[in-house]
């Protein structure tokens, strides 16, 4: 239930700052927080992760859906004992819903907006952030701690 509130609470942080930034800026529009390091800039990105799959709209929903299904089913599945694991997968897929569904299937497109300039980074938004750190815990788990947990239960 808490990784659920997790998810919960990721996917209304996005969508909170996705409405209020579609509501005060014009796309396109750029607001320095710390000039030429950070920025708030609308942009709407039809494609996938640094605009690639540009117009690939149905595709990209496809696909999402298909991977959203996939992890809700191997939760359920497995029940993952590690709290890391359920973490990861929350964050996973409350940022893909939060992209997906909210976005792309209801306005055709993603809103972005954190701009990173000082190191020529994609705007990007709260959903992408999540699903990067839920597969980077996904990574480090499977890396790193699996092997070690295995290793510790046969010793």
């Amino acid at each position: 239930m808490l990784y659920f509130l997790i998810g919960a609470l990721i996917l209304c942080a996005d969508q909170g700052t996705k409405f209020m930034i579609s509501q005060k800026f014009e796309i396109g529009q750029t607001l320095p927080v710390i000039k030429d390091v950070f920025h708030i800039t609308y942009v709407q990105n039809t494609g996938a992760a640094f605009s690639m799959f540009q117009g690939k709209r149905v595709l990209l929903l496809v696909l999402s859906i298909i991977i959203i299904l996939a992890l809700i089913l191997y939760l359920i599945k497995t029940k993952p004992q590690s709290k890391m694991v359920r973490l990861s997968f929350a964050l996973i897929i409350s940022g893909a819903v939060g992209n997906s569904i909210f976005d792309r299937l209801r306005l055709g497109y993603v809103i972005d907006f954190l701009d990173f300039r000082l190191i020529n980074f994609p705007v990007f938004n709260i959903a992408d952030c999540a699903i990067v750190c839920g597969v980077a815990l996904l990574f480090i788990h499977t890396i790193f701690l699996e092997g070690k947990i295995k290793s510790e239960g046969n010793g």
